[in-house]
């Protein structure tokens, strides 16, 4: 079942959340973990993320400087299938083109058919550390657009360099793609960030979830403007609470998005981070519980970090409910 699909049998007020897989070297037990302090409430799906190699530099022994590259959380699809297996929900894991090539898209397009995984989150994903700009692979995609097509022509029965499969997937693959309500930080205007985002969901995308924002006026206003646009699929709201005082200031540097006075205010005005914490999960109820009572039928978590609080924010929510 796609996740629009998911949504729209839930009847309302479903959520999702995202996790990391475990960092190389680490055991899944504290994912699993994670993942059990939420699964009571009944997740629709949930998200893996992926990440790119990093250039490492080492020095060996003999005195020689070495570059290499290493992934730091390898393991998405291998995640993406314990979950599923593991708990019987729809996993999603994200699909980017920084730092992989076609080849090893193609590779891991195979393995998710094999593992009857169809649902995927196609991004560009973030620029290397050691570059000033994104910079794609030598045989790689520079666009999450390029990725799409890939994809696209994986469901259509042919591989990359064009060659026809003997059998095309019987179910085939269905994606959502990332929308910026308060603009993409790498965006020319407001107006050409939209028009990306359009040839995406023209490209074959079935919905759009959000990056994280403070101010539901900002979705909604993007909402309408996506629906101008002739945007026409379901744009599912990414909401992360805030977890420590420093976030006030870090997430509007690293992510663009405007964190409203009065919540920056109340965060200011906390002696410590656990009462940020309790601001935070606050905030969150306020935005989901208006959110879900003008119609929205599902919300998308972003429990980096956070999954304590997600959890209380639940909990309040399902407490509001019973009322």
């Amino acid at each position: 079942m796609t996740i629009p699909q998911l949504i729209e049998q839930s009847g309302g007020r479903a959520f999702s959340f995202e996790v990391l897989p475990p960092l190389k070297g680490r055991g899944i037990a504290r994912l699993f973990e994670d993942i059990d302090s939420l699964i009571e409430y009944n997740p629709l799906y949930i998200n893996i993320t992926t990440h790119r190699s990093e250039v490492v530099v080492k020095t060996d022994d003999d005195g020689l400087i070495r570059r290499f590259t290493e992934r730091s959380r390898p393991g998405t699809v291998a995640v993406a299938a314990a979950i599923q297996n593991r708990y019987g929900i729809q996993a999603v894991p994200h699909m980017i083109c920084s730092g992989y090539s076609r080849q090893e898209t193609e590779y891991a397009l195979i393995d998710l058919s094999f593992l009857d995984i169809r649902n995927l989150l196609v991004l560009r994903g973030d620029k290397a550390k050691h570059h000033n700009c994104f910079v794609p692979n030598a045989d790689g995609h520079a666009h999450a657009l390029e990725l799409e097509r890939q994809v696209g022509e994986f469901n259509a029965g042919r591989f990359a360099d064009g060659s026809e499969m003997d059998a095309k997937p019987l179910v085939p693959f269905d994606y959502g793609v990332a929308g910026y309500p308060e603009v993409h930080l790498e965006a020319k205007d407001p107006v050409a960030d939209l028009m990306s985002l359009k040839k995406k969901v023209d490209a074959g995308a079935s919905y759009i979830v959000t990056q994280m924002f403070f101010d539901n006026n900002v979705y909604f206003d993007f909402v309408g403007r996506c629906r101008e646009a002739g945007i026409n699929v379901p744009v599912i709201p990414g909401l992360k609470p805030v977890v420590t005082r420093r976030q006030a200031t870090l997430l509007p540097t690293v992510f663009g998005v405007k964190l409203p006075d009065s919540l920056v205010a109340e965060i200011e005005a906390c002696a410590d981070d656990d009462q940020a914490k309790t601001v935070g999960v606050n905030w969150c109820v306020r935005q989901a519980m208006d959110l879900y009572g003008k119609g929205i039928k599902s919300i998308h978590f972003y429990s980096h970090n956070a999954v304590p609080s997600v959890k209380r924010v639940l909990q309040k929510l399902c407490e509001n409910e019973v009322r």
